[in-house]
């Protein structure tokens, strides 16, 4: 009877979107949005690229799948890289803190993954134009359409966004600081 008791505390939430176990397609998609961002990312690969205004669909789907609430880009960021960008990037960082509930060490590799992703996207870009959306655009993404509510204690996948800003910028830039000072008093 007391283990029917507790489980049955366990198992309802306060709300009623609580998720309470895994979802075990959320690591896989984790891994395959981030190869996929990536390329989209850098643009002229085959499979469209940010700021077409069509091809973030596939992304989108994928992260609605597991944070339904998930918006597409308004009107205003409609066909421009940087309002793409940031979605993409807001949402698969949603879906790694969303992993972070579960498993902290592979929230921790993952959100390394996604980062290295995105700094190579941000380095491979054929033009300073590009380079230049996909740091616009990470930089909302994180800020804006990043859920703080997702974040939990883990030190690895907190400290990963924090040296995110440094390694696009480079260190000591005025973007940087902003972007490290905002996370760092969201930790706190």
């Amino acid at each position: 009877m007391f283990r029917g008791i507790i489980s049955q505390s366990t198992t309802k939430g306060t709300g009623s979107d609580d998720k309470k176990t895994l979802s075990p397609s959320l690591r896989p998609d984790i891994y395959s949005s981030i190869d996929a961002a990536k390329a989209w990312a850098i643009g002229g690969l085959s499979g469209g690229q940010a700021g077409d205004g069509v091809s973030y669909g596939g992304l989108l789907a994928t992260i609605q799948k597991h944070l339904p609430e998930t918006k597409k880009p308004g009107l205003e960021s409609f066909g421009q890289a940087e309002g793409e960008i940031a979605v993409i990037v807001g949402g698969i960082t949603n879906m790694v803190l969303e992993l972070s509930k579960w498993e902290g060490m592979s929230a921790g590799m993952a959100m390394r993954t996604w980062v290295d992703a995105l700094v190579e996207a941000h380095s491979r870009a054929s033009s300073q134009t590009r380079k230049e959306a996909i740091a616009k655009g990470i930089t909302p993404g994180l800020n804006q359409f990043t859920d703080v509510t997702l974040l939990t204690k883990d030190f690895t996948t907190r400290i990963q966004i924090i040296s995110f800003s440094s390694r696009v910028y480079g260190a000591g830039t005025d973007e940087a600081r902003q972007t490290e000072a905002m996370w760092s008093s969201k930790f706190i």
